[in-house]
Parts: structure tokens; C-alpha cells; sequence
């Protein structure tokens, strides 16, 4: 049986707080998007962080993320329940490793991973798919942050950027 939990629901578990992103995912219209803006806004404070810390900082979160995202998922009762957004906070980090803070950046970066995880091309679909668990739910939005990296990457090799 599922269920929605309410705001007091996330206040009584640090679980289900930590997994409905501090709340963000308790929005009615598109929680994933609220969750990716909330992660935005603390990647704005992530960046000043040398990138050895950072990179272990968003391993870490991507490793307690299988664990939190899985636990509520079962506590709900559902596969990946639409407002657990800790995998895109960690999936929009992947994707602005690196990155210094600019409108250029938190625009594209931003933009393409929100397209990378809705759109879902091969292989994120395919993990979305056949991973289950915490750990699918955290591995498609790490691998639509892999795709944003990969993209800008290659957006700044061709001089685009």
C-alpha cells in the first residue's frame, strides 16, 4: 500500500526528510524539477568546495542516497515515489562537477540534466527499468548527471562554451 506523506511525516523521519529533499518533493507539480532547483540552490554553496572535496562529498550523498531513497521507497510502498528527489540533488551534482558558478552554468546544467532525466534516453531508461531498489532509483539520475557532464564536456571541446 502507498502513500503520500505529508510535511509532518518528513519532520518525524530524517528518512523520508532527507529523501522528499527537505520537503521539495512534496510538490503537487513537478516534484523532480522542485527537488533539481532545491539542489541548485545548495550546488551554489557546493561549488566553492575544492573539486577532491566535492567529488567526495557527492560520493558520499550518492552512497547514503541508495540507502535513503531505498528505505522510503519501501516505507511508501512504491518502486521510486515521485517526490523522493535525493537522487536528483546527487544526479545534478554529477552533472555540475566542476563546473564555477555563472548564469551560463546553472542554466545548461541545470537544463540539460532536467532533460537527461525526464527524456531518459539508452542507457539511463534502461537502469530506470532493471535496477530496482535504492540503488535504481539513485544509478538513472547519476547517469543523466553523467550525460549533462559528458554533454558539457563536449560543448566546451568544440569551443561552444
Amino acid at each position: 500500500m502507498s502513500y503520500n506523506p505529508t510535511f509532518i511525516d518528513l519532520l518525524k523521519s530524517p528518512v523520508l526528510l532527507l529523501a522528499f529533499g527537505f520537503g521539495s518533493g512534496l510538490s503537487s507539480k513537478a516534484p523532480g524539477t522542485v527537488g533539481s532547483l532545491l539542489g541548485l540552490v545548495i550546488w551554489f554553496f557546493l561549488a566553492k568546495l575544492s573539486l577532491p572535496v566535492y567529488l567526495v562529498f557527492v560520493a558520499i550523498c550518492a552512497l547514503v542516497g541508495v540507502y535513503i531513497c531505498g528505505s522510503a521507497a519501501k516505507r511508501l510502498g512504491v518502486h521510486d515515489h515521485g517526490g523522493i528527489v535525493w537522487d536528483e540533488f546527487v544526479g545534478l551534482w554529477v552533472g555540475m562537477a566542476g563546473l564555477s558558478v555563472s548564469w551560463a552554468s546553472l542554466l545548461l546544467g541545470f537544463g540539460l540534466f532536467r532533460l537527461f532525466d525526464i527524456w531518459k534516453p539508452w542507457p539511463i531508461s534502461w537502469i530506470d527499468k532493471n535496477i530496482s531498489g535504492g540503488l535504481g532509483i539513485m544509478l538513472d539520475d547519476i547517469a543523466a548527471g553523467l550525460a549533462t557532464a559528458g554533454t558539457i564536456a563536449f560543448l566546451k571541446l568544440l569551443g561552444w562554451l
